[in-house]
């Protein structure tokens, strides 16, 4: 979609010196893309109290098993 805006310059400079991207285009659609997932992913902060933590849980045993084909 094609679409006129005026951009701030010194955020543009600044979001090119942080991301390393070339165009304007790449930029502003990088910069929706982060917003996306940002506000999609679910803050831990509403997880508090909800999870429950096993006495004895291994994660090396998870990850020893991941690989292991029977």
């Amino acid at each position: 979609m094609k679409t006129n805006i005026d951009l701030d310059e010194e955020l543009l400079k600044q979001g090119f010196a942080i991301t390393g991207l070339r165009t304007k285009k790449e930029l502003v659609n990088f910069a929706l893309a982060e917003l996306v997932k940002r506000n999609t992913q679910k803050d831990l902060l509403e997880l508090a109290g909800e999870i429950e933590f096993i006495d004895g849980f291994s994660t090396d045993r998870v990850r020893h098993n991941r690989y292991v084909i029977d």
